[in-house]
């Protein structure tokens, strides 16, 4: 049984902009779309050349791809814009094919002004975003450059001291972890400086990094901080000791978390801190807890990890700990996610690639 079809009621009620136009560069046969779109009337848009409605720079462009199609060739994806009666800039996608026995060329075009302008919008914030990293870029290099002089200064300072005649045992421990630190400082402003010197080439190099080393480093670069606040920090590396990953990144990691919640303990209560490694579901994971203040997660939502975020008055809080941390662990493929509860301590678990 053959069915028929009106084929009229798709014609009209089609979204689409739908034509048929002639050889000449008139439209023939428009759609209720047309009008509603162009602010014209059917009359108007019948009795003036196509040329007439494209917007100017796009005219050769526009005569090229009909002549495209005049030679028997279909048009896909052609884009142009088209002026309205107002004087509104619209932006049309053709789908067009010839029937050159008949002189006409069918055509649907889509309305794609809100697609466009999503575009340039977007390429506005890329190129805001860019300018906003390149001046990061040239403030960090500045600052990484003039911390060097005074760093090297203070490393003269330690060569030249004679600590025989220190007579202190607990002043000579201090002396010597002051030289430590200052030499960790030393090492990774030189990094910095060798990582700006590169430019776009740099590329973040993954190694073997032996957990347990990493931690004794932070640990002993910021001891006197440790010390102070009365913490007591146990370790447990027996499910795995070493991991593909970046060295000064895992150190900036531990370094941030460590700090964090030695600055965000309770001061009704001694610190608690561990760090242990695990594995779930044949990935690594560090996990590092605290007994601290701990966070309200209802509050912070989504904010987290965000750049300059705070969640808290302590006048050392600056936002920019944690979205160092996330942004060290994503870079390489990693995962990194928080459980806590206000006053009742912090578990930061980190999920290696």
């Amino acid at each position: 049984m053959t069915l028929e079809f009106d084929l009229d009621i798709f014609f009209q009620q089609s979204p689409d902009l739908l034509c048929i136009a002639g050889f000449d560069g008139y439209f023939r046969k428009l759609n209720p779309s047309w009008t509603r779109l162009m602010g014209y009337s059917e009359h108007e848009l019948l009795e003036n050349p196509i040329d007439s409605f494209v917007f100017q720079e796009d005219s050769v462009a526009t005569v090229l791809s009909r002549d495209h199609v005049r030679y028997g060739k279909p048009l896909v994806n052609f884009e142009n814009r088209y002026l309205t009666k107002t004087g509104r800039v619209v932006w049309l996608s053709w789908t067009s094919f010839p029937v050159p026995e008949k002189r006409l060329i069918y055509a649907i075009a889509k309305d794609i002004s809100l697609k466009k302008q999503q575009e340039t919008d977007r390429n506005i914030i890329i190129e805001k975003l860019g300018n906003v990293i390149e001046e990061m870029k040239q403030a960090n290099y500045t600052a990484s450059h003039d911390l060097r002089s005074p760093v090297n200064n203070m490393l003269s300072i330690f060569e030249l001291l004679d600590q025989s005649k220190v007579r202190d045992e607990e002043t000579e421990e201090f002396l010597e972890m002051m030289r430590l630190s200052t030499t960790k400082l030393k090492e990774t402003l030189d990094h910095y400086l060798t990582a700006f010197g590169q430019g776009d080439r740099l590329k973040v190099q993954e190694e073997t990094v032996y957990l347990p080393q990493i931690v004794e480093e932070v640990v002993m670069s910021v001891e006197s901080l440790i010390s102070s606040s009365g913490a007591a920090i146990a370790m447990d590396f027996s499910a795995w000791e070493a991991v593909s990953f970046n060295r000064l990144f895992m150190y900036s990691i531990l370094l941030n978390l460590l700090t964090n919640a030695v600055k965000y303990r309770k001061v009704d209560e001694d610190l608690r801190i561990s760090i242990s490694t695990r594995l779930q579901e044949g990935k690594k994971e560090l996990v590092i807890r605290d007994n601290g203040i701990g966070f309200d997660m209802e509050v912070i939502q989504g904010r987290l990890f965000g750049f300059r975020q705070k969640f808290s008055d302590h006048p050392d809080s600056n936002g920019i700990g944690l979205y160092l941390v996330y942004n060290h662990v994503t870079a390489l493929g990693g995962k990194i996610r928080l459980n806590s509860r206000l006053d009742e301590g912090a578990e930061f678990i980190i999920t290696f690639r």
